[in-house]
């Protein structure tokens, strides 16, 4: 038999399920061709051209694109094997997803299919790592800039929360010296009771104003040392409150600086914190602004407040304990200086009235020698050879007189009568004189201890004046003084 030659493009050989499954690779072949040309991510939301058609032998189902149009020409045969491998292809991108540190960092690279030119590789140059490393540099210096931000607001603030601790300390420190002053007041006023016991007899030692005076000024006192020690205990508390904040604050700027050893000291971010550290509102765990520091911060700016608030409160019972611890002292000195010039009235009017008793005294001591030389001369001589001749009874003129009955001299009766009102008058004045010495001598002895009582009074006053604390007030509590002293004046 002879053999001719047939032309193989006319004449089909193989099974047609060969030929499909060579047209689906060759097809599949050039659709990763066309994906995989430079610009191929823009290119895929269009129509893909491609520089030739594929047309196998036998095949009038073949596939025939036109490059003008671009749109691939199918056989009836072709679309019914390759319809999953076009929808796989024409199948819209997903959507874009938010941007990370990842974008921003891919951001920041160059674009290499905007910059690379028709027929070369869309792949990065050669400085496409040093290019990475940049972008990264630039998110690490970002976040140590914000960071360096957060960490010199956080140790400004914890300056002002020192500085309103020694503002704070030194408040403390006004009100234990008040304290000592108050306890030292107090002790004044115990000694000053005390001292007052000392006075002699019972009619001296009754309670009087000066012991009510003093009675009062330690009320008064006590209640001054119980509220001062109530401030004095907020005081310390919030200065603990104060230290634990400043401390928070400290170790939130040092955990904070745990990333700033590459960064410079002098920059932009000092200079722009002072303008953005303030404007902080999004916290996160992972932000240089984590909520650990928002916490320290408001913390330390609700005990900011609450120490100033505490020290105006201070300013003002110091002013007001200034104010009434001196006026207790005031009241009580001057009762006892009127209770002195009181004794020392009562003292000299004593003294007069002794001299006045005394001085009758001596009169009525004259009147009952007087007395009692009149009742002895009526009495007569002791001895009858002592009467004189005119004063005997038998006389010769007397016994002529009785010669007459019924005829009988006064002179007798007379006597008799006159010395009987000399006994009455001896014996008056000898009470009255009696009465006289009984009552200077209690003069004496209340003059006695008139004095000894105003001699303890002005000890008293004097020990008050001299151990008063007179260490130094400051200023500002002496004017706050002043202003209430005179606003309750012009009250008044």
């Amino acid at each position: 038999m002879e053999v001719q030659t047939v032309p193989l493009g006319s004449v089909t050989i193989g099974a047609p399920s060969w030929r499909d499954v060579t047209v689906r690779s060759v097809r599949r072949a050039e659709q990763l061709v066309r994906q995989t040309r430079p610009g191929a991510a823009t290119a895929l939301s269009r129509p893909q051209t491609c520089s030739g058609s594929v047309t196998l032998p036998g095949s009038a189902e073949g596939v025939t694109t036109d490059e003008k149009s671009g749109t691939p020409e199918k056989t009836t045969h072709d679309a019914q094997g390759e319809g999953s491998d076009v929808k796989t292809a024409l199948r819209p991108s997903p959507p874009p997803r938010p941007q990370t540190a990842g974008a921003t960092i891919r951001s920041a690279l160059p674009s290499f299919s905007q910059h690379s030119r028709p027929g070369r590789a869309p792949f990065p140059g050669s400085s496409f790592r040093e290019a990475c490393a940049g972008a990264s540099v630039a998110v690490a210096g970002q976040y140590m800039r914000e960071v360096r931000e957060v960490e010199w607001a956080l140790r400004r603030q914890a300056g002002r929360v020192a500085q309103e601790a020694v503002r704070l300390e030194r408040e403390r420190e006004l009100l234990e010296r008040t304290l000592r002053g108050l306890r030292s007041n107090l002790g004044i006023n115990q000694r000053s009771a005390e001292q007052r016991t000392r006075r002699p007899a019972t009619t001296e030692t009754i309670s009087d104003g000066a012991d009510d005076l003093l009675l009062c000024e330690r009320r008064e006192l006590t209640r001054l040392k119980q509220e001062l020690e109530g401030t004095l205990s907020s005081t310390l508390t919030q200065i603990q409150s104060l230290s634990r904040c400043s401390g928070r604050l400290l170790d939130c700027a040092s955990e904070r600086a745990r990333v700033l050893e590459l960064l410079p000291l002098s920059g932009s971010g000092r200079s722009r914190g002072r303008a953005t550290a303030q404007s902080w509102s999004i916290t996160d765990p992972t932000s240089p602004y984590t909520p650990e520091c928002k916490h320290a911060l408001d913390t330390s700016r609700s005990s900011m407040r609450e120490s100033q608030q505490l020290r105006e409160t201070i300013r003002q019972r110091l002013s007001s304990a200034l104010l009434r611890q001196r006026a207790a002292q005031q009241t009580v000195n001057d009762g006892l200086v009127k209770k002195v010039a009181e004794t020392v009235s009562l003292q000299q009017s004593l003294s007069m009235t002794c001299g006045a008793t005394r001085q009758a005294m001596f009169r009525k001591q004259r009147e009952i020698d007087c007395i009692r030389h009149s009742h002895g001369r009526a009495q007569g001589p002791e001895s009858s050879a002592d009467v004189l001749s005119r004063e005997k009874m038998n006389r010769p003129l007397v016994q002529i007189y009785h010669r007459h009955p019924g005829t009988q001299l006064p002179e007798a009766a007379h006597l008799i009568q006159g010395s009987s009102v000399l006994s009455r008058c001896l014996s008056s004045c000898e009470g009255q004189l009696g009465r006289l010495q009984r009552s200077c001598r209690l003069l004496q002895s209340d003059l006695r201890m008139k004095t000894s009582a105003a001699a303890v009074d002005s000890s008293v006053l004097r020990m008050r004046r001299r151990q008063v604390d007179r260490r130094a007030v400051p200023v500002f509590l002496q004017q706050d003084a002043l202003r209430c002293l005179t606003a309750l004046s012009c009250a008044q």
